[in-house]
């Protein structure tokens, strides 16, 4: 089992999440982050630690937001999409895109 970050994520990009992961699971994108499913060991720290409740186990996942176990697999081993250990602060609009929904066509690969 793993972990999953979900959309509201995208153009926000918190990092509250990376400073109390034990293992470095998290990957930066250009504005959003995902947790690698091959290094995650679903200790759950990180749920609470998103301000934007973006990030779930992957058995809770809401129904319209499935495509992002998928989305985290693939975008964990994308090139460009390195690891990220420490918090940095969140985008600069990240207050304007928190509680937005639809963001997916968003997503900068």
């Amino acid at each position: 089992m793993t972990h999953v970050v979900t959309e509201s994520c995208i153009r926000c990009k918190y990092t509250d999440c990376v400073d109390v992961c034990p293992v470095d699971c998290f990957r930066e994108g250009p504005n959003m982050l995902v947790i690698d499913p091959d290094e995650c060991i679903d200790c759950a720290v990180c749920i609470p630690e998103c301000p934007v409740n973006a990030i779930f186990a992957e058995e809770d996942v809401p129904a319209n937001q499935v495509q992002f176990t998928k989305l985290n697999a693939e975008l964990s081993h994308a090139p460009g999409w390195k690891s990220i250990t420490k918090r940095k602060p969140a985008l600069e609009d990240a207050e304007e895109w928190k509680d937005k929904t639809d963001k997916l066509k968003e997503l900068v690969r």
